[in-house]
């Protein structure tokens, strides 16, 4: 994967607590294109450089010509990486597996949730994203609840958007809040 980090997302990852002596969960938030999955993949890289394990999922956005054509998948310990969701045509009917925007490929979506089943003990790790697949319809990665409740990670990076903030907040009241568009104000000024 190419290196995203810039200066300013290197600033923002200063306020990853990536030195937490006991299990630490974050909750990376923001707007659509405001950096949480480049926050995530620059977390991923530095914990890698410091040779810790790192393990999860990166949804990686796919763009051609400037468009967001697709949406991939990556398994951070393997670095296996297959196409998760494509843009919804307006004329596609409803589906399990679709948002109003996105159509996601069901055998995609069963092999990541693979991916977060059988992942132990690790040093970091990273869930891009959980949305409402799997917070209202309880689909897609609910084998992430399980694995976020074990506590078996140094850090736990999840992005999660700002409209299910309060659910996972709900879940998970000691976690920590990064919110991405936030941090790049404090990182601009």
């Amino acid at each position: 994967m190419p290196n995203h980090v810039t200066s300013s997302s290197a600033t923002l990852l200063s306020a990853i607590p990536l030195d937490a002596e006991t299990p630490t969960l974050a909750l990376v938030t923001g707007p659509r294109g405001a950096g949480k999955t480049t926050l995530c993949h620059a977390a991923a890289d530095e914990a890698a450089r410091r040779g810790w394990s790192v393990r999860g999922l990166l949804s990686p956005p796919v763009f051609e010509h400037g468009q967001k054509i697709a949406i991939n998948l990556v398994d951070l310990a393997t670095r296996e990486r297959r196409v998760l969701a494509r843009p919804r045509a307006a004329s596609e009917p409803a589906s399990p597996h679709a948002t109003a925007d996105w159509s996601f490929d069901p055998a995609v979506l069963a092999w990541g949730d693979g991916v977060l089943r059988a992942i132990g003990p690790c040093d970091v790790l990273i869930i891009d994203e959980l949305g409402p697949l799997e917070f209202e319809r309880g689909q897609g990665w609910v084998s992430a609840f399980p694995l976020l409740d074990a506590r078996r990670y140094r850090l736990a990076l999840v992005v999660v958007r700002p409209a299910l903030l309060d659910a996972a907040q709900a879940r998970w009241p000691g976690a920590t809040v990064l919110d991405v568009a936030a941090l790049r104000g404090e990182v601009d000024q």
